[in-house]
């Protein structure tokens, strides 16, 4: 068997149970301690965010009572299949990998490092994001601005640990730890959970989302990532050797899945600590 089959098989017998696939992701990282290089401290990152996609349903398949969402659960496919792919590849299985992504988690698991598993993790979300526009597109308003901001999230979180002063400026020196997604740091970049109910879909009016954000959450997207968005997109199309992410964002808003018709939400008045975060971080 190649490796490429080994990966669909696996991801096959998980598409329609949530809990499955959190399982198989979490077995992904544990290897025979002969061979082992320090794979299990970055399963806290790539688990931690999925996990909330399960308390919101996301991933229900369409027989489920309350359905999830086909756009969530084909980028959670995606993010399996490589990573299933990369370890068949790096455990014995014959075959060349078949993504970039597939590629990029082959190179973390050669030499596993924060630089090489954000490197691994964004190509594969940011590959899928670019992949599947269409299906991004089926969703609400709300879940498409959420969308849109986890995606500038994971890039940023990238940036701390392989280009600290992009990121953070002259506090580039505290940037590589924060970032280090075997720390624990990661969840303060990719949870929502203290925004968003745990349900789906969501509804009502997406200004009361915006303005519902906690204090950390708006100091971090408002006054840090947001001024320097552009850069970032650019920084991360190089870096993943996806140049089409460039399209992602205009003027300095996130525009994935994003009608020229719909509201710009991207530029909220600022808190006190996010006008603080700016000066001390200008970008």
């Amino acid at each position: 068997m190649t490796a490429a089959a080994y990966a669909d098989e696996q991801v096959a017998q998980v598409r329609g149970d949530p809990r499955a696939r959190l399982d198989l992701l979490r077995r992904l990282y544990q290897v025979p301690v002969g061979v082992d290089r320090g794979y299990l401290p970055y399963r806290r990152a790539a688990t931690a965010f999925m996990r909330w996609q399960l308390r919101r349903g996301l991933l229900n398949p369409e027989t489920h009572s309350e359905p999830g969402s086909r756009w969530w659960r084909t980028l959670n496919e995606s993010l399996l299949l490589d990573t299933s792919e990369a370890s068949a590849l790096a455990f014995g299985l014959p075959g060349e990998p078949r993504t970039p992504g597939a590629a990029a988690g082959l190179e973390f698991i050669g030499a596993p490092s924060a630089r090489s598993w954000y490197r691994a993790h964004n190509t594969t979300i940011v590959t899928a994001y670019l992949a599947h526009e269409d299906l991004a597109r089926e969703e609400g308003l709300i879940e498409r601005f959420f969308i849109n901001l986890v995606l500038v999230r994971v890039l940023f979180a990238h940036a701390m640990v392989a280009a600290p002063r992009l990121a953070l400026g002259g506090l580039a020196s505290a940037s590589r730890p924060l970032g280090d997604p075997r720390l624990g740091m990661t969840a303060i970049f990719l949870s929502l959970s203290r925004v968003l109910p745990d349900r789906y879909p969501l509804t009502g009016d997406l200004t009361r989302y915006v303005e519902a954000e906690h204090s950390i959450g708006h100091l971090l997207d408002v006054g840090i990532i947001l001024p320097r968005a552009e850069q970032l997109y650019g920084w991360s199309a190089e870096a993943l050797g996806v140049p089409e992410l460039n399209r992602l964002i205009a003027d300095g808003s996130p525009r994935y899945a994003w009608g020229d018709d719909e509201p710009d939400v991207w530029d909220p008045a600022p808190s006190r600590l996010a006008r603080m975060a700016r000066r001390l971080v200008p970008a």
